[in-house]
């Protein structure tokens, strides 16, 4: 919406539209090719263990002598929109024998 080539100045779009500035200039930089790895060790990984979180994820790629951390794990998994699927906890449902 915001033209440099408009009549009035960006600062002025900017102003108009409630916009910042710097948002007009900023260009997304994307993954890195290591991170382009990770996920698709990831990837490829999830696809036969679903139940793997971040945590067991860290711990298969440093088995696989894959150095990775496990804040940058979570995030590329939350980037791929990867969650595990797991057996809820059954805390909430009473014992039948029990009575109150």
């Amino acid at each position: 919406m915001v033209s440099k080539e408009h009549k009035l100045s960006v600062r002025r779009q900017c102003a108009l539209l409630t916009l910042v500035r710097s948002n007009v200039y900023y260009h997304p930089k994307g993954e890195s090719a290591e991170n382009l790895r990770f996920m698709g060790l990831i990837d490829k990984q999830f696809l036969q263990t679903l139940w793997y979180g971040s945590r067991q994820m860290v711990r298969h790629m440093n088995r696989q002598s894959h150095a990775c951390g496990g804040h940058r794990v979570r995030r590329l998994m939350r980037l791929m929109r990867l969650v595990p699927i797991y057996q809820e906890p059954n805390i909430s449902k009473k014992h039948p024998p029990h009575k109150i």
